[in-house]
């Protein structure tokens, strides 16, 4: 109910705002009307701002029974989008039924994943549990997967070993955050680097709280949030220095570097553009 009264509400200032035909065009900076649809946004959107431990962050919740979750990665002539700005324009009429987007998993110089990539069912990168450098190697990473709104999240080696049906969407990154309520045992409590990062968790209520910071953070203080705040039994991260947040609602559409893997949460209840 909630819903469908901000969206009237959006409706009818946008409807006012209209002048008749031959009627001058009046535009004024503050006014009810401006304060009201603000207002009517701020009311729809999932993300809201925090600050913990003195940083400043955006945290965006998807539930099960308002929203769907699904991965996107290549435009419509088979290359991957780069860019929540592409992605965004590439849906045309159909971006209003976007509650939020973030960049969702590593990738290569081309925009590809590195490890298990699934969207629509269709998968498109097999599960990496390979050594290697960097973030996505710092074991235990994970896999952050669901289907018809059962989503989860877990280790690479426990989703080898416990998932055996293909997922609607699934996406690998790493390193785990929070496992089985633990801070992953590599993560210091707060280590040198401090960058602007991003992560998901999954809560005991099956709903998935995604968070990206507004200035730099240490990977321990990301975890932290994740376990003591949202109290998020296991989390993941999802990338850092390219993080990335797209919230049509706050007029907020991240850009910079090339990114790779999307997770776009879309409200179950549609709505129709004008």
């Amino acid at each position: 109910m909630k819903r469908l009264a901000a969206l009237t509400l959006l409706a009818a200032l946008s409807a006012c705002g209209d002048p008749k035909a031959g009627e001058p065009v009046i535009r004024t900076e503050i006014g009810k009307g401006s304060e009201e649809m603000a207002a009517a946004r701020k009311a729809l959107s999932p993300c809201e701002h925090v600050k913990f431990e003195d940083v400043p962050l955006t945290h965006c919740v998807a539930d099960p029974e308002k929203h769907r979750i699904h991965t996107a990665l290549n435009g419509a002539e088979g290359q991957p989008y780069r860019s929540l700005s592409a992605y965004a324009k590439s849906l045309g009429d159909d971006a209003v039924n976007i509650a939020f987007a973030m960049n969702g998993g590593m990738y290569d110089g081309a925009g590809e994943p590195i490890g298990y990539y699934v969207e629509d069912s269709e998968r498109l990168q097999e599960l990496n549990r390979n050594d290697g450098p960097g973030n996505f190697h710092l074991k235990p990473n994970g896999v952050f997967y669901g289907t018809d709104g059962k989503w989860e999240i877990r280790t690479a080696d426990n989703f080898y070993h416990s998932v055996g049906d293909r997922p609607q969407f699934g996406t690998q990154s790493g390193p785990m955050l929070v496992i089985d309520g633990k801070l992953h045992p590599e993560i210091q409590d707060d280590g040198p680097s401090k960058a602007i990062r991003n992560g998901v968790g999954v809560d005991k209520q099956g709903r998935a709280h995604f968070v990206i910071s507004d200035a730099p953070l240490s990977f321990g203080q990301l975890a932290r949030y994740f376990r003591d705040e949202l109290e998020t039994p296991n989390a993941l991260f999802l990338d850092g220095n390219v993080s990335e947040l797209w919230d049509p609602l706050a007029e907020r559409l991240d850009t910079g570097v090339s990114i790779g893997p999307l997770l776009v949460v879309t409200n179950r209840e549609e709505v129709e553009a004008e």
